[in-house]
């Protein structure tokens, strides 16, 4: 798919010095770039996601755990 999208003129001309170098085109390296991105930020929504379920109330589980890990850092030399 044809877009068409604005850039200031020197992430331009540092993304055609770097398509040069990478012996890569241009919409090749702002595919591969635009990629990176949404990962990225996809990942970022599935960690806000799993710290909203690390908020909801412990469970009997989580308590144990923390008093577990309490337990081992009260022997613990610091």
């Amino acid at each position: 798919m044809k877009v068409a999208i604005s850039v200031p003129d020197k992430v331009f001309h540092d993304a055609e010095n770097l398509a040069a170098a990478l012996k890569k085109s241009r919409s090749r390296l702002y595919t591969e770039a635009l990629s990176v991105f949404v990962r990225n930020h996809s990942a970022h929504n599935i960690t806000l996601r799993i710290n909203a379920i690390c908020d909801q109330q412990p469970t009997a589980l989580d308590t144990a755990f923390a008093a577990a890990q309490s337990n081992v850092l009260n022997h613990e030399t610091w």
